[in-house]
């Protein structure tokens, strides 16, 4: 493990041991999610799911336990800074502010010693979908992440949830062609 991997972790459980003492919902989201439930570690940040409501109350908890909080211009996130390792705290995806019952939707599992809420691969791989667009469409960044999840993953849901984003059914027609996801049975 090089030394920025050994950042992002450290900076990972930092912000979840202040998550979990602030009392708000939060959950594990993005690339580390995928590498808790069994996935390829990711190695440019680690990515935090909080409910567009309780972006204020987050924000003092974290400050209050020293990280640096950054706001940058874009508007669905804030970042906070662990000795130099970048953490986003995201409380708006592609389908509007961050709502509570999706930050929920998490499995208590132990990250690196620490118990804390990881989005559930359902959730992870929706939300992973829905950010394909003619500007990141990237399949072999994906095709991975369905691989590791797949046993994991509800499709079905995946397919309603996903099914008006057309590079999203791309994807899922080459994970089927790939025989990574089963293809729906016509009935």
């Amino acid at each position: 493990m090089d030394g920025s991997q050994e950042a992002l972790r450290e900076a990972l459980k930092r912000v979840a041991v202040a998550l979990k003492q602030s009392g708000v919902p939060f959950a594990l989201t993005g690339g580390y999610a995928v590498w808790a439930r069994g996935g390829p570690e990711p190695d440019h940040d680690v990515d935090f799911l909080i409910a567009a409501e309780d972006v204020d109350q987050v924000e003092e908890c974290l400050e209050a336990n020293g990280l640096e909080v950054v706001h940058p211009p874009e508007d669905w996130l804030f970042k906070v800074y662990s000795d130099g390792a970048m953490v986003d705290l995201i409380h708006r995806h592609s389908s509007g502010p961050a709502e509570r019952a999706v930050v929920e939707d998490a499995d208590v599992l132990e990250v690196l010693s620490v118990e804390m809420p990881v989005l559930s691969a359902t959730e992870v791989v929706v939300q992973k979908m829905l950010a394909l667009d003619e500007h990141y469409c990237d399949f072999g960044a994906m095709i991975p992440v369905v691989r590791a999840l797949r046993e994991q993953v509800d499709f079905a849901r995946v397919r309603e949830e996903t099914a008006t984003n057309p590079f999203a059914a791309a994807l899922l027609f080459l994970l089927e062609r790939l025989e990574v996801v089963e293809p729906v049975r016509e009935t």
